[in-house]
């Protein structure tokens, strides 16, 4: 009857009823949280530079850089706008994570890597849901590669493991009795 025009449809809704105002909403959350993901695996890799657990998490913080840029890739064939304002807020509140007091005042504390490897634990928990979402839009958003989306999710799933496994050990190393 009273149908909007075509255009209008295509601004609010992609694929079978996905709201593209909501849709790039979540986007540019995620993309906030990639952002400081990506400061926080830098920061571990930097500050742990020549030891096993800096070697480890390079190839892990260079894939996380990765996934960003793809993300920005993926809202762009999208049409979804990145919101600067967002991209500033995850970086600025990686940051300021950082000013949490540790237990030492000249050097890192061992809880402070623990602390920084749960975070990137979880910031790697929301982007595998972040991938599986898309994988599920991808049935009726042509614009969303199936594949890759796979692809993105089981690098992701890899990651977990990676940072599981460094996390676990140092969570033993930093509060056990000696470790102070």
């Amino acid at each position: 009857m009273n149908a909007p025009p075509s255009g209008a449809r295509r601004r609010h809704h992609i694929g079978q009823g996905v709201n593209v105002k909501l849709l790039g909403i979540y986007l540019n959350d995620h993309l906030a949280g990639a952002t400081a993901g990506t400061e926080r695996a830098a920061h571990l890799v930097r500050s742990s530079r020549g030891s096993e657990l800096g070697r480890a998490l390079e190839p892990v913080a260079a894939e996380i850089a990765q996934d960003r840029t793809t993300l920005i890739g993926i809202m762009r064939d999208l049409g979804v706008p990145v919101r600067r304002y967002k991209v500033c807020a995850g970086w600025a509140g990686e940051k300021a994570g950082r000013l949490k007091p540790n237990g030492r005042l000249v050097r890192r504390s061992p809880l402070g890597i623990l602390l920084d490897l749960e975070a990137l634990r979880l910031g790697i928990e929301g982007k595998a849901a972040l991938w599986q979402t898309l994988r599920r839009l991808s049935a009726t958003e042509a614009r969303l590669d199936p594949a890759r989306l796979d692809t993105l999710l089981e690098r992701a799933r890899r990651q977990q493991i990676t940072v599981e496994e460094w996390r676990i050990r140092q969570a033993g190393e930093a509060l056990h009795k000696t470790a102070g």
